[in-house]
């Protein structure tokens, strides 16, 4: 199976990857781990594969104490930031390790970083950390401005210095404590100042979805679904997160806008009994790895009882789908009886599904797998992100 690729196809992959292969692309998840949790159903004998990301997510299923997690990521940056944290939780106090990854800043990172992170790091993070002790510091706006993610949110603060008035909107949108409080500032005060003609254009650039890790395979098949494209689409989904779930909870929305998490609104693993959890032998569960799936799935004889795929089936699909359907064929060898697979998508229905043929008999994957699509549309929505069109919840037929 190949796939037919326009001169912008290629232009866009080749742009992507170069943006890709020299980037931290992620400094926090942008997945729902909250929702996850109910559709994985973890057990203490589950082995897990989950695509690292920034590893926030990986260290929240960790607190669900499964057996073991196979961490994974093909960019060598995402691995580099799980194995820091790791690294934190093993040999730093709580207070040293919010400050790290809570607020973002903390003024004695290089002593801190030389005397208790280094040694426990591989010589891949080492030497991408020793480059990068300024991404702690005050001076730098923190660690939730670095990256490219960071980038779009540094210049969306950037943005709001010069529009007061909305920036003042906005500090008191995340200040509300009810529904009804936060409907009304959404809509008389943050809404007529947000949507202007320039959020739309910059929202519509492709060079703005490739710092979101977001490919223009991906862009296309939001604007398939959406007559307002792109920019609709992201409206759509801020109006349905700041108008029908409670803000105060949100903080995936609250870091990129603040820079940084409070105390009581952050990710599970920046909350102190966790943190202690984690640093008593959870964290020893998680096993980074630098490869892809397939890559993994080759090398080990273990079963794997649940996956957590996000969304990079979008871009394989459309760039190496061959690549994909053998990710699949590792997958479903390695699976264990019934195991469950959790993924994301940009389009509700991806048409991968049906094109992607999978085992000897050369079956539609979508024939391999028992969809629970209720249970997934009503996960969705209680996602806090709200950024995805279909996430979909499926177990392998024995």
């Amino acid at each position: 199976m190949k796939a037919t690729l326009t001169l912008r196809d290629r232009i866009d992959q080749a742009v992507f990857n170069a943006i890709y292969s020299r980037s931290l692309v992620y400094n926090t998840c942008w997945e729902d781990p909250a929702v996850d949790r109910l559709a994985l159903d973890l057990q203490p004998e589950d082995t897990l594969l989950v695509i690292t990301s920034a590893g926030c997510n990986v260290l929240d299923y960790a607190l669900a104490g499964p057996r073991r997690i196979h961490a994974v990521d093909a960019n060598p940056r995402q691995t580099a930031l799980l194995e820091l944290k790791l690294a934190g939780i093993r040999h730093l106090g709580f207070e040293d390790f919010f400050a790290l990854f809570g607020t973002g800043v903390h003024d004695a990172f290089r002593d801190l970083y030389r005397d208790a992170l280094r040694p426990d790091l591989s010589p891949f993070a080492r030497a991408f950390w020793d480059e990068r002790p300024h991404w702690f510091s005050r001076r730098e706006g923190g660690f939730y401005f670095q990256g490219l993610a960071g980038t779009v949110a540094r210049a969306f603060h950037t943005y709001l210095k010069v529009r007061p008035r909305l920036a003042a909107s906005v500090v008191d949108l995340f200040a509300a404590r009810s529904l009804e409080d936060q409907r009304a500032i959404y809509d008389t005060r943050v809404q007529p100042l947000l949507w202007g003609p320039g959020i739309n254009w910059t929202l519509s650039r492709q060079l703005t979805m490739s710092m979101l890790g977001v490919p223009y395979a991906q862009r296309r098949q939001v604007q398939a679904q959406h007559h307002q494209g792109v920019a609709g689409f992201v409206r759509e989904a801020v109006e349905y997160v700041f108008r029908q779930l409670p803000v105060w909870t949100n903080y995936f929305w609250r870091v990129y806008i603040h820079g940084r998490y409070a105390r009581d609104c952050c990710p599970e693993y920046l909350k102190p009994d966790n943190f202690a959890a984690l640093k008593t032998g959870l964290a020893e569960r998680i096993v980074p790895h630098t490869s892809t799936v397939t890559e993994l799935l080759q090398t080990t004889e273990e079963p794997i009882a649940k996956f957590v795929l996000l969304d990079h089936m979008d871009w394989m699909a459309s760039y190496h789908p061959q690549a994909l359907a053998e990710e699949w064929d590792a997958i479903l060898e390695r699976a264990a009886p019934n195991a469950r697979i959790i993924f994301r998508s940009a389009h509700a229905a991806p048409g991968y599904l049906d094109l992607i043929r999978v085992g000897r008999e050369g079956a539609r994957l979508r024939e391999r797998l028992l969809f629970h699509g209720a249970m997934a549309r009503e996960l969705q929505r209680l996602d806090r992100v709200h950024t995805y069109a279909g996430f979909h919840v499926a177990d392998v037929f024995a």
